[in-house]
């Protein structure tokens, strides 16, 4: 496993990096807002011209054609009548909760009136695996979102009311596939996961007795993560409660840095299931941040948090249908006790201190 997890690409500690893509269609016209952080495009194009680690209003202007090109040449939006094709009319600058964004923006028409756009997207597709850009398409009463970038770069959307259905399963999967590509929720769910196989007795890690007992260490701890985060997701998507994006991304961090060494000096925390309801507070709040940057109407909101949080709960269950077996059956091994389980939680634990770092003192280690 541990072999394996070195083979990976690396994964980047800050927040997500991702894109907000907002389009406005008026019969053929279309009106764009494209915000774009202004670290991404640093590190894929150069805009710190001295090098000293800040980046200048002047900077920026001098690299704004540099910016704009790069940019429309990663993305391209058709209908069934042709391109639609976008040109750039303006560039600001905004602040999001995770840093300076520029934002495009832009205009472009197509050839009539669409039924039907097909976008294709692939901004930093060279630089990062793990960017995504968060659509919105604004069609009269219409609203439609999606995830792009990643494994579904080019997507079809359709521009008619959805059905109650059709968004219910859209939100499903954007909750599944973010805990898929949620590296720091993904390493805390393992660290969670990997001593439950066992039991402590007299200082030391034993095998469980049964598959009984160990799913039920399983269904407990998992049950708890579930609960706190779906309670805070829901206030923080309803604006109940606002965190900085800066300030939850180093608790996560430090989250999984807890319940790794948890594995391997249990004293760290008393009872795994408490840390998971404690834990999944925070999380809660990572997941809202997926939801809230699509900015979604209040009428969608229900239902696409009811399929979001759906979503991630069958995310965490294909996750313990692979770890839970694959542990339950080296739980016997001296290998397992004495190397896997406390060698792996070690990297872990190794791993999400460099993000803590980065998160908490936005620095940047490799």
């Amino acid at each position: 496993m541990l072999l394996a997890c070195l083979l990976c690409e690396p994964a980047r500690a800050h927040k997500p990096s991702d894109s907000y893509l907002t389009l406005r269609l008026d019969g053929e016209r279309i009106e764009a807002r494209w915000d774009i952080a202004l670290r991404d495009l640093d590190f894929a194009i150069g805009l710190d011209g001295n090098d000293d680690g800040r980046l200048t209003w002047n900077e920026l202007r001098a690299r704004r054609g540099a910016i704009a090109a790069y940019a429309l040449a990663r993305l391209h939006i058709a209908s069934a009548d042709g391109d639609c094709p976008l040109v750039a009319r303006g560039q600001l600058v905004d602040d999001h909760t995770d840093g300076a964004y520029t934002v495009l923006t832009l205009e472009g028409a197509c050839r009539a009136p669409p039924t039907r756009l097909l976008v294709d997207y692939r901004l930093f597709a060279g630089t990062d695996a793990q960017h995504r850009g968060l659509l919105r398409i604004d069609h009269g009463a219409v609203v439609q979102t999606a995830i792009l970038g990643g494994e579904r770069p080019r997507q079809a959307l359709e521009l008619e009311r959805v059905s109650a259905a059709r968004q219910f399963l859209a939100y499903v999967w954007h909750g599944t596939w973010h805990i898929w590509i949620g590296f720091d929720h993904i390493l805390f769910l393992v660290s969670l996961l990997l001593p439950a196989v066992l039991v402590r007795q007299g200082g030391t890690w034993v095998r469980a007795p049964d598959l009984r007992t160990a799913a039920a260490d399983v269904v407990k701890t998992v049950s708890a993560f579930t609960i706190a985060h779906s309670v805070t997701l829901a206030l923080a998507v309803l604006e109940v409660v606002s965190l900085p994006s800066r300030w939850v991304e180093s608790a996560i961090a430090l989250s999984v840095v807890l319940a790794a060494l948890n594995n391997v000096w249990p004293r760290v925390l008393a009872r795994r299931w408490l840390a998971a309801l404690v834990f999944g507070l925070v999380h809660g709040f990572g997941f809202a941040g997926v939801l809230a940057d699509l900015g979604l109407p209040r009428g969608a909101l229900a239902l696409s948090l009811l399929g979001f949080n759906v979503g991630v709960e069958l995310g965490q269950l294909a996750i313990v249908a692979v770890v839970l077996p694959a542990t339950f059956a080296l739980r016997g091994t001296r290998v397992y006790r004495r190397t896997l389980m406390p060698g792996g939680s070690l990297v872990i634990a190794l791993v999400a201190l460099a993000w803590l770092g980065e998160r908490a003192f936005d620095f940047r280690l490799a």
